[in-house]
């Protein structure tokens, strides 16, 4: 089974989505294994948004996502990278499907209300960023036979 990193930004979380966008994934079949809500420093900003460092909107992203708290999650499933990145939509919402959480609640890229990892290696690295191992529960839900043959 493959493991993500998804996050609700701090505009998921001030609009009162999270519900919404965790039922969406609950729903999909996935099994939540790990769950936080956090207010997030700047350290943790900084290292999770490295790769855009040199870019001009970095400090933007940077001061967003330490705005409000976040609630940063873990979810399991088969395929579950590339299924959350079909969920969660196109980066910026006005061209993102309808019926994809970006496309249903979306209103502008700079608000785009949930960040999930872009594949497995990525996957990898940002849990190990965003949870400490004993945060994480191993278990198996009873649906999971009617999920998977």
């Amino acid at each position: 089974m493959e493991r993500t990193f998804i996050m609700i930004k701090p505009d998921g979380v001030q609009r009162h989505l999270t519900g919404e966008i965790i039922h969406r994934f609950e729903r999909k079949g996935f099994t939540l294994v790990g769950l936080k809500m956090m207010q997030v420093s700047r350290e943790l900003a900084e290292t999770h948004y490295s790769v855009h460092q040199e870019r001009p909107f970095f400090k933007g992203l940077v001061d967003f996502i330490t705005s409000a708290p976040v609630i940063a999650m873990v979810w399991e499933g088969e395929n579950v990278v590339s299924a959350a990145r079909n969920l969660i939509g196109q980066t910026n919402p006005t061209t993102a499907d309808p019926g994809s959480i970006r496309g249903d609640f979306g209103v502008s890229i700079g608000r785009n209300l949930i960040h999930g990892s872009d594949a497995i290696e990525t996957a990898q690295t940002e849990i190990a960023l965003w949870f400490v191992e004993d945060e994480l529960v191993d278990w198996k839900p009873v649906r999971q036979s009617w999920l998977y043959e």
